[in-house]
C-alpha cells in the first residue's frame, strides 16, 4: 500500500463540477420514483379534503342511565345521562312496562341500552336508594326462609320459625271474620 499525498486545491475544484453533476443525475432517479410512489398511495388513501365535511353521528356504546318522565305503552319518554334532549325509547320485550311506571312515580332511574342497530332500548330499572314505599304484586307472592320469617313494624311483629311456631305480638291484636272463626288446639290458654 502506498501512501498517496492529498490532491492539490486546484485538482479539488476542478473535479468539484463533474461530481456535482453526477449527484444532481443520482438524486434526479430516486426523485421522481418518490413522486410516483406517492401517486400511488394517493390512488388508495384519499386526501383530507375528499372526506365529507359533516359526520355520521357515532352509535352509542354500553349502557347508560336515564330518568323517565312519561310512559305510553311500551315506549318511555326519558333523558338518557350525558344528552341534552328528551328521547322516546323502546322497551326491551323482558321490560315489564308496570315496573317502568312505578319507577317512573318513584323518581328512580332506568338503565339503557344500545341495541344492534344503535338505537337505546330501556332494558331495566336502577334502584338506588331504599324506598319509602315497598309494594309487592302478583298472582302470588312467596317469602320462604330456611329458619324463620320475622315480619316487624314498630313494637308489633310476626315471627314463623322452622319448627311451626308462630308469635304474634303486639300492644292490642284484634282478629274478625266475616263467617265461621275457628281456634283449633290441643290446649287453648286464655290469660
Amino acid at each position: 500500500m502506498t501512501n498517496r499525498p492529498p490532491a492539490p486545491a486546484a485538482e479539488l475544484t476542478a473535479s468539484a463540477p463533474v461530481s456535482v453533476v453526477a449527484d444532481e443525475a443520482e438524486s434526479a432517479a430516486p426523485a421522481e420514483a418518490s413522486v410516483g410512489a406517492a401517486a400511488a398511495l394517493e390512488a388508495f388513501l384519499p386526501s383530507p379534503s375528499d372526506e365529507p365535511a359533516s359526520r355520521e353521528p357515532q352509535r352509542p356504546l354500553g349502557m347508560r342511565s336515564a330518568k323517565v318522565v312519561g310512559l305510553a305503552g311500551r315506549t318511555a319518554t326519558v333523558y338518557v345521562r350525558g344528552e341534552d334532549q328528551a328521547q322516546e325509547l323502546a322497551l326491551d320485550p323482558d321490560v315489564d312496562a308496570a315496573v317502568v311506571r312505578e319507577a317512573m312515580e318513584s323518581g328512580e332511574r332506568v338503565m339503557v341500552e344500545a341495541d344492534e342497530e344503535g338505537a337505546w332500548v330501556v332494558v331495566g330499572v336502577l334502584r338506588s336508594r331504599v324506598p319509602e314505599k315497598l309494594r309487592l304484586t302478583g298472582e302470588t307472592i312467596e317469602i320462604e326462609a330456611e329458619r324463620e320469617v320475622l315480619l316487624r313494624a314498630g313494637t308489633g311483629a310476626v315471627r314463623i320459625r322452622q319448627d311451626g311456631d308462630i308469635e304474634i305480638v303486639g300492644s292490642r291484636i284484634s282478629a274478625a271474620s266475616r263467617g265461621l272463626f275457628r281456634l283449633v288446639g290441643r290446649m287453648l290458654r286464655l290469660n
